[in-house]
């Protein structure tokens, strides 16, 4: 088995870095995968890993992707909620690796909302 070098360690920090702004911190996008028992069921793994995937692809360093708990419509999972500054945010609903592509492509590179794949513009409110 080869040895380890230093400089192997600086790439494995870097990446790590990487990923990890991906996931955490301020940015002009953030898209947020929900993972709760229900979306992971559904495939919503697959959505993260396309969505990781796109960001590390392109190289982003301004696009958060994360994940978060039940978003509370279990039949149109898996899910992902995108925001982009200066947006209201947007609802995707029955997603599928080639659909969260185009939503990558056109919603969060582009700012153009995916109309057909999207359940609700606009944050909910309670009153």
């Amino acid at each position: 088995m080869p040895k380890i070098t230093i400089d192997d360690l600086k790439k494995i920090r870097e990446d790590s870095r990487a990923k990890m702004t991906l996931r955490s911190g301020h940015a002009r996008a953030k898209v947020t995968v929900h993972m709760s028992t229900c979306g992971i069921a559904a495939g919503a793994r697959d959505i993260l890993d396309v969505c990781l995937q796109e960001a590390d692809r392109r190289k982003l360093q301004d696009v958060i992707v994360t994940s978060s708990s039940c978003a509370g419509l279990c039949s149109r999972e898996p899910m992902a909620t995108v925001e982009v500054q200066h947006q209201a945010p947007v609802k995707y609903v029955d997603l599928t690796p080639e659909k969260i592509r185009r939503i990558f492509d056109e919603h969060v590179m582009s700012g153009k909302i995916v109309a057909e794949f999207a359940l609700g513009i606009g944050s909910e409110t309670t009153s």
